[in-house]
């Protein structure tokens, strides 16, 4: 009986983590899906750019299926759409750098530290990575966002971007819809 008692202990301390176990494993499970999330994005985003300044600054461009994809290298000083593109440096500063900083920062912490939804965790790291890449090229290139790519079906077209902008869209978009399912069901 003491025997059984003794492997029950040692089983549950070596093989069962406890509650406080399980927590922290997760938690270290979201801290590392929110890194590799947000790395993921961020280089996907800075490859495609390296590659489209590189293959692209002659002014060639590329389309595919008709056009419905066309590649050609733009650079947009603005947001969307090129918004705020001959807007003041101070506001451009805080609107382009100050609040994006802010909001990938906490993004990541929120990720990391507070979520406890995975989908969320992943939907979130990749809004983050691609708001990333774009701050970088904010940060290193003068406020000018390297975007290349147009998706259309004849003269109904999207503006220029690039594959960050593609990971803010997405990741913003599934995390809506993510919310949406998940209200619907506890409800």
């Amino acid at each position: 009986m003491l025997i059984y008692r003794i492997r029950g202990i040692f089983n549950t301390l070596l093989v069962r983590p406890n509650r406080l176990q399980e927590s922290r494993l997760r938690r270290h499970a979201f801290i590392i899906a929110s890194i590799l999330g947000v790395t993921a994005n961020y280089l996907a985003d800075r490859l495609t750019k390296i590659l489209a300044l590189r293959y692209l600054s002659d002014g060639r461009v590329i389309s595919f299926m008709k056009n419905t994809v066309v590649i050609a290298l733009s650079e947009n000083e603005g947001a969307f759409l090129g918004l705020g593109a001959d807007w003041p440096v101070a506001i451009k500063y805080a609107l382009f750098l100050v609040v994006p900083i802010a909001a990938c920062f906490y993004g990541l912490y929120y990720a990391m530290f507070k979520e406890t939804d995975r989908i969320r965790v992943i939907l979130i790291s990749t809004v983050v990575g691609g708001g990333l890449g774009n701050l970088v090229d904010r940060l290193f290139n003068g406020f000018r966002v390297v975007d290349f790519l147009n998706f259309g079906i004849g003269s109904l077209r999207t503006g220029v971007l690039n594959v960050a902008d593609l990971s803010v869209t997405i990741g913003a978009v599934l995390l809506i819809v993510h919310e949406y399912r998940s209200g619907k069901k506890k409800a």
